[in-house]
């Protein structure tokens, strides 16, 4: 699965995840690349298409796409959150997340990152009514 993460902490991530979309309509996914050939930023986008591109009813899901061996992470949302969430956010949530790989922190930089975006989601994407788990929140992974 990873050597980045132990089977304890995945499983946090994933309540991580569970946690963060509580209270909002959005969606979360993680996904962990093994891939060593290839453009990344291309790879991240198929791998979005998969899992979230229009899969949300308000089009508001979101993608971690990490790839450790390659240094690599992308984080992209669907078109309803690119209406309401500004491109300054993901930036600096970005630079936060990567400032914690670089330490070694690959844990604790996933998950905070997964619960600010779930902070950002209920603000634009509060829950009004039943809240329905649209997208899997377990971690994918790929080879």
């Amino acid at each position: 699965m990873s050597n980045f993460l132990t089977d304890e902490q995945m499983a946090s991530l994933v309540e991580a995840i569970q946690s963060a979309e509580d209270h909002s309509t959005g969606e979360i996914r993680v996904h962990i690349d093994s891939n060593s050939e290839g453009n990344n930023a291309e790879i991240a986008f198929e791998v979005f298409k998969t899992l979230c591109k229009d899969k949300t009813a308000e089009k508001n899901a979101v993608l971690f796409h990490v790839n450790f061996e390659q240094h690599y992470l992308t984080i992209i949302g669907d078109a309803g959150i690119h209406q309401k969430v500004h491109q300054n956010f993901w930036d600096q949530l970005h630079d936060q997340i990567t400032a914690e790989f670089a330490k070694g922190n690959y844990h604790d930089g996933l998950r905070n990152a997964i619960l600010k975006t779930g902070f950002e989601l209920k603000k634009h994407f509060p829950v009004s009514g039943e809240n329905h788990n649209e997208l899997s929140n377990e971690i994918t992974f790929s080879k």
